[in-house]
């Protein structure tokens, strides 16, 4: 086992990093549909009033 992670380190840390930033790719989307909820009940309740 030592001797695939010294050979094939660059590749773990990829798979890592890859992790990673997909991670913080569904993050955004979810924070972005959360926000745009937002704006439209906020807009709904202006054009109430």
């Amino acid at each position: 086992m030592e001797e695939f992670l010294s050979k094939n380190a660059i590749y773990i840390v990829m798979i890592i990093v890859l992790i990673v930033w997909t991670g913080i790719f569904f993050y955004m989307l979810n924070l972005d549909k959360r926000i745009k909820n937002v704006e439209k009940e906020l807009k709904g309740e202006k054009h109430e009033k």
